[in-house]
């Protein structure tokens, strides 16, 4: 089985980066920024520089643009066109714990605890114990009627494996301004799931081969490219697992009135388009501008969808 481990940065080599560059079995791919220093080098993984990533497909790499988290695609699309079966998508300043890799559940029958969930969508952080928090990209409407009661025992097989991070959590910039939370969630919480889909991030989550022809992190929606990426695959039956927190966030300097900003279009959007995915997955193109659409389209065609 060939594993890839992907992401972007602008930043120098991270402590964490390098941990991830060490692991056996795993390939650490990077894709570079105009930020990123000329001198970046990896000890094991690839590194793609602005250059590599022109090569490797212009055409994606323009209608994507520069200076933009985005840039992981075409780290993904690297370790795609080199035989992934499981990528990790991870952030540079999430540090792996000593259990990183060591529970892949993907593709395994394994005993969870389901959510049953009567709202449009899940809230995962709630459910690992932390009521007072809600994940990044969770409609705010919802937050009051979050409610975790009703749950059962049931086998379950993902596509999708979304690890949990402890110190500060994917939550959004109100979320985080009211609380600064500096969490450790309890491992024996996890792993669950729930009968709704629900938010999950691009900073320690891991997807199979069957994900990867509908996985795309959307530019040009701010803050909400992975959290729409995430309904869309699961509203095209992807399942996805969450499990045990495996990295530790050290986060990098964030303007959070920058962020919150930059999350509006999810505060307004989220629900209806919750709403509109439980109809058809297609409808997704409503809250997409043209040239991500075009990125995506260019995307799914380079690998064969």
């Amino acid at each position: 089985m060939k594993k890839f481990i992907v992401s972007t940065t602008i930043n120098p080599v991270t402590s964490a980066v390098k941990l991830y560059d060490s692991f056996d079995g795993w390939t650490l791919v990077m894709a570079g920024d105009l930020k990123t220093p000329r001198d970046y080098r990896l000890v094991n993984g690839i590194y793609l520089s602005p250059a590599d990533q022109d090569e490797l497909d212009d055409t994606l790499s323009e209608l994507i643009g520069w200076n933009c988290i985005q840039r992981r695609n075409l780290a993904m699309l690297y370790a795609i066109k080199n035989g992934a079966d499981i990528i990790a998508l991870v952030d540079d300043d999430n540090i792996p714990l000593d259990n990183w890799g060591t529970r892949v559940y993907i593709g395994e029958e394994v005993e969870v605890t389901e959510f049953l969930c009567q709202d449009q969508a899940f809230d995962p952080i709630g459910a690992a114990g932390e009521l007072n928090l809600w994940h990044r990209g969770f409609p705010l409407e919802l937050i009051a009627t979050r409610e975790y009661s009703q749950k059962q025992k049931t086998t379950f097989k993902a596509t999708i494996q979304a690890n949990f991070w402890n110190g500060d959590p994917d939550i959004d910039a109100i979320c985080r301004m009211e609380h600064r939370p500096n969490v450790t969630f309890d491992g024996r919480n996890f792993p669950f799931t729930s009968n709704k889909p629900a938010p999950f991030n691009s900073q320690n989550t891991l997807i199979s081969s069957a994900v990867f022809s509908d996985y795309f992190l959307f530019p040009f929606v701010g803050r909400m490219d992975d959290i729409w990426a995430a309904y869309y695959v699961q509203a095209k039956d992807n399942a996805v697992i969450f499990g045990e927190p495996t990295v530790f966030q050290d986060r990098n300097k964030h303007d959070l009135v920058e962020d919150m900003k930059r999350e509006y279009v999810g505060y307004e959007n989220n629900l209806n388009l919750l709403k509109d995915l439980s109809i058809d997955a297609d409808l997704i193109l409503k809250y997409l501008p043209g040239r991500a659409i075009a990125a995506w389209n260019r995307y799914r065609r380079i690998i064969g969808h």
